[in-house]
């Protein structure tokens, strides 16, 4: 018999034919790829439900018999339907597949076999939606296959249209029966502990389990697995970096003479992680600190220092922001905190791809020549073009804004930089701990002194939709007195569906989702244009695909005063710092995500006026769209709405693409729910690493470390 590793190639141990197949579908080059594909759910043959009595909403497994397939056109929607009826002999059950016509081939009348998926109902009768499904030869076959594998659960795999579940059950049980011993990543004292299966015993009982209270121990093991794996990764790579030497850069004059000009005190947060920086910068390996903060926390003061502290000896830093709107805003902040005195010394200097050619050589000289000792910029900090003469410290604003190619190009333009990450999305601590576990974490959670607060409503226009004249009316009273406001749009123009370039992707549809943008920036500019109450004020808008030079002019105009009421897309999310805007209505609010919508009221509120906030939507009560807008209305704690963003949304959504490739590594671990299990690991993971950093003596991790976080992952890690 074929002994196979988890190493081996998938050709060698299924075919060649079958391998390019799962290759196509799925990734998979390994049998440990195919291995780390785990059923998503299991089916009990036993309770082989009656068509009769199939409950709607749970998962069945019924033995059946075709009876007629039919493949028609769709009315509303391009492609066809493929309707199956299916009968136990004590009553009938539709199948139905969307374009996938070629099954007509396998589903002929009088063809026995296994099926099974979730029942629905459509205009009262009972259905299954693309179900998985095995089929038998004759009948005879199909009761002796019910009755002999009656108690065993029946692994359904993520499948897709062209390999099946039932397809990788007999792929994986090909594999399972060829494999040999699978090395153990997870220490013996580890796993004692926790009572946790071998490694080998896991990966059998995980895809072909005997009976059902053998699948949970099984998960455990391998949930342990990746946790450990991963945090061992983390840790490989924070070693990494601080085997590099670094350019030390110690405190001097120039932070003093900032400080001393500072005209309000630092708050505790603020001293506490200046000084966290402060010693990084001083230290023999590079810097690599994640700073996250409130809206308004001061995370841009601490970055300053950090920069002033660079600046001493000559070094320059490099801020990348993830928009041109946002750039030209640090630039003028950074410039208007430096004062007149330092300001002309750091030579702050922006550095887009909306500048005109003279302008964008002047400041590429500048850069190149050390002359500007801080440079603020978008994705034109990155092009072959710009050079720095001494780049001590990278300060990335919006880190999740940034795939980790585009950080690492603008690291590798100095000697081993100092990096410091902002962000003002509140991270939970298992996700920092799982996605940026080799950086050092500070939080700023104290809120500077003289803020007036921000109250935030629901306007519900499902329940109450004379509410929505109602906001119009705040807005103009909210001028009346001197102030200004912000209205939040999902799109530029929601009748051309186009897509504002620098908002987040929408979330997800689902119940209660609006399923298209009825408010953009051009429809509501058109409607303030016919409002009574807004006929004196001054109405401006902002969007992404202005040209850049327009785009600052509104900013700069609507932070003097000479606007009124802002009409913009998520341009405006971050870093937009107008002390007199008092009120802002978010438009179709359940079209944002939780954290967004708290980054986007974060503009309200900053200086002496009240801030208010109004989020306005037709979502219906109860569903997942209006719970995500009321669970922003009821907190002002980022921290907390973090959890109810991971709880609301998924972790997916919220840890975005997977752009450091351990992310990729994961399949049962899940960063919230998983907590404990992640906090043991690390654990676990610094005391192995600590007796034996190059894991001479453990081999079974090393193998599992190349497996899970190969060499471009292990890449993609050094980027982050």
């Amino acid at each position: 018999m074929t002994s196979f590793t988890l190493d081996s190639r998938l050709d060698g141990a299924v075919g060649g034919k079958t391998a390019s197949a799962l290759e196509r579908a799925f990734g998979m080059k390994a049998v440990g790829d195919l291995l780390m594909h785990y059923p998503r759910r299991y089916a009990r043959r036993g309770e082989l439900t009656p068509i009769s009595s199939l409950p709607v909403g749970e998962p069945v497994t019924i033995v059946a018999e075709v009876r007629r397939a039919n493949e028609r056109r769709m009315k509303n929607r391009n492609g066809s339907l493929l309707e199956v009826v299916i009968s136990d002999g004590h009553g009938d059950l539709s199948l139905t597949f969307f374009n996938q016509a070629w099954r007509v081939k396998d589903l002929q009348p009088g063809r026995r076999g296994i099926f099974a998926g979730k029942v629905g109902e459509y205009r009262g009768s009972k259905q299954l939606a693309h179900p998985d499904y095995q089929l038998f030869d004759d009948e005879e076959t199909a009761r002796l296959t019910a009755e002999a594998t009656a108690n065993l659960p029946i692994p359904i795999y993520p499948a897709t249209s062209t390999v099946s579940s039932w397809q990788l059950q007999k792929i994986v049980a090909i594999v399972l029966d060829g494999l040999g011993p699978v090395p153990d990543p997870l220490p013996d004292e580890l796993r004692a502990r926790h009572g946790l299966l071998e490694a080998r015993t896991a990966i059998e009982r995980i895809h072909r389990p005997d009976s059902l209270d053998q699948i949970e121990p099984a998960r455990d093991t391998l949930r342990m697995q990746e946790a450990f794996v991963l945090q061992v990764a983390l840790l490989q790579q924070r070693a990494f970096v601080r085997a590099l030497s670094a350019t030390r850069r110690a405190p001097g004059s120039l932070l003093e003479r900032f400080d001393a000009a500072l005209p309000f005190a630092r708050t505790p947060d603020q001293i506490d992680v200046g000084a966290e920086i402060e010693r990084d910068l001083q230290g023999d390996w590079p810097m690599n600190r994640l700073v996250q903060g409130e809206v308004g926390s001061g995370k841009t003061l601490v970055a300053l220092r950090a920069m002033l502290q660079v600046a001493q000896d000559g070094g320059q830093s490099a801020l990348i922001a993830p928009t041109e709107v946002l750039a030209a805003q640090h630039v003028r902040s950074i410039a208007r905190m430096l004062g007149p005195q330092l300001a002309p010394e750091l030579m702050p200097t922006l550095l887009t791809g909306q500048l005109t050619a003279a302008e964008r050589r002047k400041a590429s000289l500048r850069a190149a020549s050390g002359q500007a000792r801080i440079v603020v910029g978008t994705h034109a900090l990155l092009s072959e073009s710009t050079t720095f003469a001494d780049l001590g410290l990278v300060v990335v604003d919006e880190q999740h804004r940034f795939g980790v190619d585009q950080r690492e190009a603008l690291r590798a333009k100095g000697s081993s930089p100092h990096v410091l990450v902002l962000t003002a999305t509140p991270i939970p601590r298992t996700v920092a701990m799982t996605v940026f576990g080799d950086l050092d974490v500070s939080t700023i959670r104290t809120m500077p002194a003289g803020r007036a607060g921000i109250e935030t409503f629901v306007a519900p226009l499902a329940e109450r939709p004379g509410w929505f004249v109602r906001v119009w009316d705040r807005i103009a009273e909210e001028v009346a007195q001197g102030r200004q406001a912000f209205v939040v749009c999902a799109a530029i123009d929601a009748e051309a569906l186009t897509k504002d370039d620098t908002a987040d992707e929408p979330v997800p549809e689902g119940a209660g989702e609006a399923t298209r943008t009825r408010w953009g920036v051009v429809q509501v500019a058109d409607l303030l244009s016919r409002l009574d109450a807004f006929a004196s004020l001054r109405v401006a808008t902002l969007h992404g695909k202005m040209p850049s030079d327009e785009k600052d002019a509104v900013m700069q105009a609507f932070a003097r005063g000479d606007i009124d009421v802002l009409v913009a897309t998520t341009v405006v999310e971050v870093g937009v710092d107008v002390p007199n805007a008092s009120t802002m209505a978010i438009l179709e609010a359940d079209r944002f995500g939780v954290s967004q919508l708290h980054q986007l009221r974060g503009r309200v509120g900053r200086g002496g006026v009240p801030g208010l906030c109004l989020l306005v939507t037709e979502a219906p009560p109860a569903s997942p769209a209006r719970q995500r807008v009321e669970a922003v209305a009821a907190t002002l704690d980022g921290f907390a709405l973090a959890e109810v963003d991971l709880e609301l949304r998924g972790e997916g959504d919220v840890l975005g693409d997977a752009q450091s490739g351990a992310r990729s590594s994961l399949r049962l671990l899940r960063v919230v729910k998983d907590a404990d299990i992640i906090t043991e690991a690390r654990v676990a993971a610094e005391l192995v690493l600590a007796e034996d950093p190059a894991l001479q003596r453990h081999t079974g991790l090393a193998a599992a470390l190349e497996r899970s976080v190969g060499m471009a992952e292990r890449a993609a890690l050094a980027k982050n």
